[in-house]
């Protein structure tokens, strides 16, 4: 029972050192760390392990963990100050098409095939090797193309199509709870909140997520799937309440005998249709 108890402490104890020192060496993922990093990581664990379980001394194995952790943060820190360190540790990337053309001796460097090209370029939506101008193989094994001119996705620049500029939108509710932090962020207050389910019709605690853009939309998902939400068009709204407004004053124009009335009408009206004619690529999507 002591033997038991021992190694449940150790591993508890192991189980946060570990959990401190991957935060020290970084946040990278599995897909984006090197190779020579994914072999730290499984030194670490398997030392970690037979620590927990008394194969090995505590002061062999501190000393093992020390090394395995700080020679990485060292070698991370020789990359990001020296380009030739980086290098050095990291590899080179590797361009496997260019002009249109696959580099075959590139392709065999990095031990790669033909298959290989192919089913990493699909994985980047790129189907059409034809279609590809240029791809690079990066440090940590992905591999990144560059389409040919015609063959890349049109774009509102490319239309001469002015668009809003748009930030992240910000969770507001997660699993029925408000979240005040985000809410405030975007100037709001659970006032505001309570008033938009209130038009909807649902309660706090029937909403499994809800989310707002910079436009202020609320988007909402309920814990009912089978339940049908009208979706808030705030920039819609605002939009055709100007136009509105707009042919209002035509109307009033119109209908008006007074001549100094008629020219503010008219002159409201025209700055009116020219600010919505600015307007429209920002709130009409």
């Amino acid at each position: 029972m002591q033997v038991s108890a021992q190694i449940l402490f150790k591993s508890i104890s192991l189980f946060f050192i570990i959990w401190a020192a991957t935060r020290i060496m970084g946040k990278r993922t599995m897909s984006q760390i090197s190779p020579f990093s994914f072999i730290s990581y499984i030194v670490i664990a398997i030392v970690a392990a037979l620590m927990s379980i008394n194969m090995i001394n505590l002061i062999y194995g501190f000393t093992a963990l020390l090394v395995w952790v700080a020679f990485p943060i060292a070698l991370d820190y020789l990359a990001i100050k020296s380009k030739v360190m980086h290098e050095l540790i990291n590899g080179k990337e590797a361009v496997l098409i260019k002009h249109g053309k696959i580099m075959e001796e590139n392709l065999m460097s990095v031990r790669m095939t033909g298959e290989d090209l192919l089913a990493q370029l699909r994985a980047k939506n790129a189907f059409n090797i034809a279609d590809v101008e240029f791809a690079v193989m990066e440090t940590n094994g992905t591999i990144n193309p560059y389409l040919k001119s015609d063959k890349k996705p049109v774009t509102p620049h490319d239309l001469g199509i002015k668009v809003a500029p748009q930030a992240e939108p910000q969770t507001i509710v997660l699993d029925g709870n408000m979240l005040e932090e985000p809410l405030a962020s975007l100037g709001l207050n659970p006032q505001w909140l309570s008033t938009e389910l209130d038009k909807i019709g649902v309660s706090l605690e029937n909403v499994f997520l809800a989310q707002v853009d910079s436009s202020g939309d609320l988007y909402l998902d309920l814990f009912d799937d089978a339940v049908e939400l009208p979706q808030p068009k705030v920039k819609e709204m605002l939009y055709a309440t100007l136009e509105k407004s707009q042919a209002d004053l035509a109307t009033y124009a119109l209908q008006t005998e007074d001549a100094e009335a008629k020219a503010m009408f008219s002159n409201n009206s025209r700055r009116l249709e020219d600010l919505l004619l600015r307007l429209r690529p920002y709130l009409l999507r």
